[in-house]
């Protein structure tokens, strides 16, 4: 079988977030947005953790909580992006999510909107990075 015919299949498995404190982030990313702790592995020889957290249903995506280590990293807390929105989170019920995560204190930066690709809200989490709500309106 040549290279050419043969199906490639490639999926985008973590996302690094620079974090402050691995405890302070799972207690948002788990406790607040309702992810899941898919891990969390001290690796001593390196003073840092391997912290996986995952999205409610998620099965090839999770984020991997990376503490910054360095003055540089540190400063890209909360701005790994320049300002733009970084994630976006697909739910199936926006409504749902929208109202648990503003009852649990999540700001909102950008109201609920009804656009091409679906209904969408723009929340920070608690570092400052932007990231859209989307009920996307047809799957892909």
């Amino acid at each position: 079988m040549s290279a050419a015919s043969r199906s490639v299949r490639q999926s985008l498995a973590l996302v690094a977030l620079l974090v402050r404190d691995y405890d302070e982030a799972i207690a948002f990313y788990v406790g607040v947005l309702g992810f899941t702790l898919v891990e969390d592995t001290p690796i001593p020889a390196q003073n840092k953790r391997w912290v996986i957290v995952a999205a409610p249903g998620a099965t090839e995506s999770a984020l991997l909580l990376a503490r910054a280590s360095n003055e540089d990293q540190a400063a890209r807390i909360g701005d790994q992006t320049g300002g733009r929105v970084f994630l976006f989170l697909h739910t199936d019920d926006f409504w749902r999510d929208f109202k648990r995560y503003s009852d649990r204190g999540v700001v909102f930066v950008r109201p609920p909107a009804r656009e091409p690709h679906g209904t969408v809200a723009v929340f920070r989490d608690l570092y400052g990075n932007l990231w859209d709500l989307v009920q996307p309106s047809r799957t892909r």
